[in-house]
């Protein structure tokens, strides 16, 4: 190759360079074009390696021409560079511009349900009080359902509990009170207990009853352990549930795992105990069963009844929102009505 050829060559990737240097519409592309010509196998590295077919006297000339194309196209490719980016950046800007006047959107969230939320005032009443939380299974057999808590086989009272049965041993559970027995097996006294968890019974589904709900069942037992004890901390209990005005009231009745028993309730939160629909005008509310616990059921345990007593009540959760916000159908609570659930903001 001569001189004069070379030259051309040069020439002529100079002006392709600069036209595509030009044209090029993006970063990316122009650094395809870098390598192309200023890349090691580039187009200038490449007449770079053809000096030596020219006459050595000319290889100066030629090899300077040669390095200041180079170091022009550098100077273009970085001023295209900036350029585009600027460009780049600004059409970056444009797609990505937030209208800080355009309304917000709304944020869902989540609430404990009505239940949950009751779940943990009872929580935190009890354990103010001194009660351990103690869970049992909802899967529970007839010997801790029905058995130790002094029912006997053929007793009326399992008949008044519709049982589901889930063969000759296992049943679903009727009452929290059937947790007593765990708590006996695994502690000594003295011991105050409750728990809190759903029951099932085989009732028609109405305003009023479910063939699901919840129980709170409560129990101590202890040295001196009285009725007087059970009337404190029920009372102590009613007013961190409805206030604390609440008075509470006993009369006899009858339970297989207490003696003696007595049924209680409350005075009417709404109406002051003066008599109004929510307490069908007598001033008061039933709200469970309770009495001092069977000295039969602490001797099955070997514990001492001429030492230790204890008293025992429970009642129905539901009935506690029912009275506080007053709902009149129980079949709310489970019906996943977000227009009912949204109202009881914890």
């Amino acid at each position: 190759m001569t001189s004069n050829e070379l030259v051309k060559r040069i020439t002529s990737t100079e002006e392709n360079a600069k036209s595509q240097i030009a044209s090029a519409s993006s970063v990316a592309e122009l650094k395809t074009l870098y390598s192309k010509y200023l890349g090691g196998k580039g187009e200038i590295p490449k007449l770079l390696k053809e000096l030596p077919s020219i006459p050595p006297d000319e290889r100066a000339g030629v090899g300077k021409l040669i390095n200041e194309t180079k170091g022009r196209l550098e100077s273009l490719f970085e001023e295209r560079e900036k350029e585009l980016r600027q460009q780049e950046e600004s059409q970056r800007f444009v797609k990505e511009k937030v209208d800080l006047s355009f309304p917000g959107r709304k944020i869902s969230a989540g609430l404990p349900h009505v239940l949950c939320q009751t779940f943990e005032r009872i929580k935190k009443a009890f354990i103010g009080l001194g009660f351990e939380y103690f869970e049992s299974p909802e899967l529970e057999t007839f010997e801790y359902n029905f058995a130790i808590l002094n029912y006997p086989p053929d007793h009326p009272a399992i008949d008044e509990q519709d049982t589901f049965y889930i063969d000759d041993v296992r049943l679903m559970r009727t009452q929290c009170t059937a947790f007593q027995g765990r708590v006996f097996e695994t502690k000594s006294p003295p011991f105050r207990e409750f728990t809190i968890g759903r029951c099932f019974r085989n009732d028609a589904v109405d305003r009023t009853h479910s063939h699901t709900f919840h129980q709170v069942d409560a129990f101590m037992v202890d040295e001196g352990v009285s009725m007087a004890h059970l009337k404190g901390t029920l009372g102590a209990f009613a007013r961190a549930m409805f206030g604390k005005d609440v008075k509470v009231r006993f009369r006899p009745d009858y339970f297989p795992f207490v003696e003696p028993g007595v049924d209680y309730a409350i005075s009417c939160p709404f109406c002051g105990a003066h008599g109004c629909a929510v307490c069908k005008h007598t001033g008061w509310i039933e709200l469970g069963g309770a009495g001092m616990v069977h000295p039969f059921i602490l001797q099955r345990y070997g514990i001492d009844t001429e030492r230790f007593t204890g008293f025992a009540f429970g009642l129905g959760v539901e009935r506690i929102p029912m009275m506080q916000y007053q709902i009149d159908d129980l079949r709310l609570f489970m019906e996943n009505d977000i227009r009912f659930l949204e109202q009881f903001i914890a």
